[in-house]
């Protein structure tokens, strides 16, 4: 046994992805039937995210939480979805004890990749895996620009619960540089001042943001820009 998953295993070759790489597309069953994901999404920003394993502690945490944040995907105009390796029966039954627990609506899909092709093509697959089973997806996510790019990653251990602010503060970041000729510093969220990039002289920057303060040359602050309205 231990030897025929461990054959599997190295038989599952994970594609490497680079950000601004296009998210390869795909075509699944769900908890919400059958789809195509670049169907899916269409031209919004999306989210895809994948857990290990359905029944568990975290997983369930965040599932329920990205659940209760659905004002917050909706008002950024996000399409969001889930995978893992599970069974659409597995997720179906999993999804009444998310909701019963967190007190919201499951109102995204979640993908089943039993046989694992998806999670290959996003190199979502857990190295460090037991040789004794298949692997397990880590706890990936994926955000997807409308013209279907790969904007940034994100991979956490199983036993590493994700921080879906942060998540809402990358989409925030992403969803603003590319309107604006600006870079968020650390720790920013929407509203905060922003960078302006190197690359910009200050006649341009003058001309898109109004007044700037300058720390160094190549230091330049200005107002969120959306928030300038």
């Amino acid at each position: 046994r231990s030897r025929y998953f461990a054959n599997m295993s190295r038989s599952l070759q994970q594609q490497q992805l680079f950000l601004g790489d296009q998210a390869p597309d795909f075509e699944s069953e769900t908890t919400m039937g059958h789809i195509k994901f670049s169907s899916f999404i269409q031209d919004k920003w999306a989210i895809l995210f994948s857990h290990p394993k359905d029944f568990t502690p975290v997983c369930t945490s965040e599932l329920g939480r990205v659940a209760q944040l659905e004002k917050e995907w909706s008002t950024r105009g996000v399409a969001v979805i889930a995978l893992s390796c599970d069974s659409v029966e597995s997720h179906k039954k999993w999804v009444k004890d998310i909701e019963a627990i967190h007190n919201c609506k499951v109102f995204y899909p979640i993908i089943a990749d039993d046989d694992r092709k998806i999670a290959c093509l996003y190199g979502m697959l857990d190295k460090s895996s037991s040789e004794t089973e298949l692997p397990l997806t880590v706890r990936s996510v994926f955000f997807i620009a409308p013209d279907k790019s790969i904007k940034a990653t994100l991979s956490y251990p199983a036993s590493t619960g994700r921080n879906f602010d942060e998540i809402l503060r990358i989409l925030d970041s992403l969803q603003l540089t590319a309107k604006y000729k600006v870079a968020t510093p650390a720790d920013w969220v929407r509203g905060q001042q922003c960078v302006i990039p190197p690359t910009l002289s200050d006649d341009k920057a003058t001309d898109m943001f109004g007044e700037f303060k300058t720390i160094r040359p190549y230091l330049r602050m200005t107002n969120d820009p959306s928030s300038c309205k």
